[in-house]
């Protein structure tokens, strides 16, 4: 297959290129940085400059600003904005004007679809509460879904907190653990949905060649645990020589907004379609993917 990838150099996509080249596709990258492949692959810099002849089986649409990158002003909440709904847009746009739009889109999308809902156990037919997150995340999927008038199967990937060594949230969520000091924040019973980045890019390729794969799937491991459980299962690892809470009034004046959105409170999200299609997750508890990240 010939696939354009959007947000091919973020921490999804530099794993998930050498696999889909490894599986004998052929890969075009669209970054906003210059030659951001080093030759590896093709190139382009504006969706814009893709000339309409060009053919494509695929779109991967996995670009946009980290949520968690920096503190939520104004022009930060406008950045996470632009940077997914455009960017679709301009995807969509794209595919519009090809002589043969692509077979199939996925997009990223992300857990905060659904807002917050305590303890609730969530499928991909779960419920929205309203937030910033939920407000985004549908208008995300709703300009990606504007493909279907193309004849495209558009596929909708909600993602939990990846996890691996090498960058993402481990990173910063293992960093006080390294120098002895476990935390976790506000009363710690906020759920977590949490993936390993393997089984995310296990699950792309899945759902890319699945012709009947649709609408939207949750990635996100089938054991979410809460924040308290997760800072556990770092100790066991770490040993820390002091666990303590960061009260949620502290979260608050430290991060601001993002806090209550992202980190003070969660979503219990299970991947029912996924392991309804016959996806097996290769760490499906956090003890198998905290183990695989410390080798």
């Amino acid at each position: 297959m010939r696939i354009l990838v959007t947000g091919g150099t973020g921490f999804i996509g530099e794993a998930l290129l050498p696999e889909l080249v490894e599986d004998g596709h052929d890969i075009v990258v669209y970054s906003r940085q210059v030659n951001p492949c080093e030759g590896r692959f093709t190139s382009f810099t504006a969706l814009a400059d893709i000339p309409s002849s060009e053919t494509f089986d695929a779109f991967i649409n996995l670009a946009g600003a980290s949520m968690a990158g920096k503190r939520w002003s104004r022009s930060y909440k406008q950045q996470l904005v632009n940077s997914r709904i455009d960017t679709t847009q301009a995807l969509v746009d794209l595919a519009s004007r090809l002589a043969q739009p692509p077979a199939v889109i996925l997009t990223a999308s992300a857990i905060g679809y659904y807002g917050h809902h305590q303890d609730e156990a969530l499928g991909e037919d779960g419920q929205q509460v309203p937030g910033f997150a939920q407000d985004l995340c549908q208008r995300w999927e709703e300009t990606a879904a504007q493909a279907r008038e193309l004849g495209c199967r558009v596929t909708m990937l909600r993602l939990g907190v990846v996890l691996d060594q090498g960058g993402g949230a481990f990173v910063q969520m293992a960093g006080s653990f390294r120098f002895g000091l476990g935390t976790w924040l506000g009363s710690g019973r906020q759920w977590l949905s949490w993936v390993h980045r393997a089984d995310v890019v296990a699950a792309i390729k899945y759902l890319l060649q699945d012709d009947a794969a649709e609408g939207p799937f949750n990635l996100s491991a089938p054991e979410p645990v809460t924040a308290r459980e997760f800072c556990r299962e770092l100790a066991h690892h770490y040993s820390p020589l002091v666990s303590l809470p960061v009260p949620g009034p502290v979260a608050r004046i430290l991060v601001g907004e993002m806090a209550d959105e992202l980190l003070l409170n969660g979503q219990r999200v299970v991947p029912s379609a996924l392991q309804a299609n016959g996806f097996v997750f290769r760490y499906p508890s956090l003890r198998q993917a905290v183990t695989a990240i410390q080798q």
